[in-house]
């Protein structure tokens, strides 16, 4: 329980510029109003696109909220609050097939830029499943950054658990082909592969990435499937624009947002959550292997509305 009371106070801190840019705006709007009009709606409009919540979204929320406030008869722009808060979570809440891949022997395919932080990420998940009482193995297999398998290696060895590399530079479907071989091998219940470090050929990423799970496909066919990206929350829209592109060249199934203690734009979560109907499983709020967390959309919206007591 106390590790757990931790993270939710380290994620109000981590959250704490995003609330005083973006809620202390909304909190002026529902409070300096006396009357849902439409320039009530215009400036909750202006605040939210500037939270980084995106234009769809946005238009989403307040559509919703136009009806609410018919329907239910709302008068009071303070009450909208409650509304956009439980819409949000409503947005943002997981199914229960949501970590599935953790149950079962499988294989996860972590994506994303270089610098998001994929590699601290890879290791904080290795570490939390090992916690947790499974068998893991992490692959190198983005052998086209220099020594991003040496990284790797060094947080596997953190998270003790076992690592498959290859040579800077090698044929990354080779690197999962021995990786697969040896996770069979050892029984291990879930394989990480670190892959696609780079967005700027989209081509060779598709082939690269269809090779790999060709290769996954083929030498280990029972395993579940699961491919995350990982996205630096300090970015903003830039993350709602990687996440696009990847989503075009492959099948992303849920995202991992990296570096949210510090940021202004914690809306971004909501945003790629919404725009891209993809679902946010991790979030992080720190360097050291227990600062990775599932996502729990009533604790994160909880944490983005918080108000000192």
């Amino acid at each position: 329980m106390a590790e757990k009371i931790s993270f939710w106070q380290r994620l109000i801190k981590g959250l704490t510029k995003t609330r005083d840019n973006f809620i202390k705006s909304m909190d002026y709007i529902f409070n300096g109003f006396s009357n849902i009009d439409e320039d009530f709606y215009e400036e909750l409009e202006e605040v939210l696109i500037m939270g980084d919540i995106g234009v769809r979204t946005t238009e989403t929320i307040l559509d919703d909220l136009r009806e609410a406030v018919k329907k239910e008869h709302i008068k009071e722009p303070a009450e909208c609050k409650q509304f956009l808060i439980n819409e949000i979570k409503e947005q943002m809440a997981l199914d229960e097939t949501s970590f599935d891949f953790e149950k079962k022997t499988s294989v996860v395919l972590v994506i994303g830029v270089n610098g998001v932080g994929k590699t601290t990420t890879i290791g904080k998940l290795a570490g939390k499943l090992q916690a947790a009482g499974k068998k893991v193995m992490v692959a190198g297999a983005d052998t086209f950054r220099a020594a991003a398998s040496d990284q790797l290696k060094e947080w596997a060895d953190r998270a003790s658990v076992d690592f498959i590399g290859g040579p800077e530079g090698s044929d990354p479907a080779a690197v999962v082909y021995d990786a697969v071989h040896a996770a069979k091998a050892r029984n291990v219940d879930v394989l990480l592969v670190d892959t696609a470090g780079r967005l700027h050929n989209k081509k060779n990423l598709m082939n690269e990435l269809s090779k790999i799970n060709s290769t996954i496909s083929k030498e280990f066919p029972e395993a579940y499937r699961e491919t995350l990206i990982v996205l630096d929350g300090t970015t903003g829209q830039n993350a709602l624009v990687q996440a696009r592109e990847f989503s075009e060249v492959t099948d992303i199934s849920g995202i991992v947002i990296t570096k949210l203690d510090g940021t202004a734009k914690g809306g971004i979560a909501i945003a790629i959550q919404s725009e891209l109907k993809l679902p946010v499983k991790y979030i992080g709020v720190g360097e050291t292997i227990d600062d990775l967390e599932k996502f729990n959309a009533d604790e994160f919206v909880d944490a983005l509305f918080y108000a000192e007591q």
